[in-house]
């Protein structure tokens, strides 16, 4: 009996990306193995985060690095960092609403909802949310006219999920914090670069460690020694309730090694992997299908779909019934659009996806 059979639940094809509603991504077998040697041992587990951090750092040449449960924990914790700093009173003492100097400020347009809100993440870290600017438009000026005596942090949320027009850019987001001797936090969740922000100046990085690293649900963050070190305090706090496993520790070092010693696919490599699928739906009826790169402009290359004669919200839909269920980016099926990510699909899988919008079409 397969784990489909026996929970009764169905397989998924996810042409989606790394998305935490699907598990995140594919965690190839060496990485599963380590996480084995991690469960299968004992550690001290402060020395085991201290060491792995401490190896990480070294691996990436940032001054220092540390492992956590998720990026969501990850900004959470940094947000409790900025208003506790070694403060244990504090520390234990979160939410005390006689504390004021807790804000932290965040561009409007970075204010979205990634399975939940951002600003629910920051309030569990403690923080009072300021946005500045509007949904489509965060000036430096609306950034410096929401900064006073109880700010904190300025936290910068980078995402396909935010708007990515009439926003600041990361480096004068950072400079702007600098000139008011804030920490700048940021939230690079899903971006593949583990060095680019830290070496723009902001204080602390965080990234997924289940997505671009294809590790263990886990979360990691690279920045500056002095700041880490008051996140690892945290642990006495909130960081005691999003503890992260040893399994996991063990399991996210081994992939971020592998991740920075295996070379990626390059842009040309990921339109030839998508060359055949999109010739093939561009032979059906009412489709036109092309390469188009991530509209928060990573290096990622999708198949983007177009449908001129049927509704892409129902294609959609219809693509996650049946016996496998098939995923796809929907963002703009509002538009007639659907996107194919093939980072964690096969040449098979991406077979069964175009067999199955045949079959949708033809119905």
């Amino acid at each position: 009996m397969n784990i489909y059979s026996k929970y009764h639940v169905s397989r998924v094809i996810n042409a989606s990306g790394k998305m935490t509603i699907l598990g995140g991504s594919r965690v190839q077998d060496k990485v599963i193995e380590q996480c084995g040697i991690g469960a299968g041992n004992f550690f001290e587990v402060k020395d085991l985060l201290d060491k792995t951090g401490e190896y990480i750092a070294n691996l990436l040449d940032v001054e220092s690095s540390y492992i956590v449960n998720s990026a969501s924990g990850g900004i959470a914790q940094a947000i409790g960092a900025a208003i506790c700093q070694d403060n244990y009173q504090k520390i234990m003492n979160l939410y005390d609403p006689t504390n004021n100097k807790r804000e932290v400020v965040i561009c409007k347009g970075h204010n979205v909802n990634y399975g939940t809100a951002v600003e629910v993440t920051m309030r569990l870290g403690g923080a009072k949310v300021v946005e500045a600017g509007y949904a489509n438009e965060c000036t430096l000026d609306s950034i410096k006219a929401c900064i006073n005596e109880n700010t904190v942090a300025l936290l910068y949320i980078k995402s396909h999920h935010c708007v990515q027009k009439g926003m600041p850019d990361v480096q004068e987001f950072i400079d702007l914090a600098h000139a008011y001797d804030l920490p700048v936090i940021v939230d690079a969740a899903a971006e593949g670069d583990l060095k680019k922000y830290y070496q723009m100046g902001a204080e602390c990085v965080i990234y997924s460690g289940t997505k671009a690293l294809c590790g263990p649900t886990s979360g990691l963050i690279v920045g500056k020694k002095s700041y880490i070190d008051l996140i690892k305090k945290q642990y006495a706090g909130i960081g005691r309730i999003m503890k992260v496993g040893k399994e996991n520790i063990i399991g996210l070092t081994y992939a971020i090694e592998e991740y920075m010693n295996q070379p990626q696919l390059t842009i040309e490599q990921q339109k030839d992997r998508l060359k055949e699928f999109n010739h093939l739906l561009n032979q059906l009826d009412g489709v036109q299908a092309k390469c188009v790169q991530d509209g928060a402009g990573r290096p990622i290359i999708r198949s983007e779909i177009t449908f001129t004669h049927q509704d892409a919200k129902k294609i959609a839909q219809s693509l996650k019934t049946g016996e496998v269920h098939i995923y796809t980016r929907d963002y703009k099926a509002n538009l007639g659009q659907i996107e194919i990510d093939i980072r964690d699909v096969d040449d098979e899988e991406l077979m069964i996806i175009y067999h199955r919008i045949q079959e949708i079409l033809e119905a």
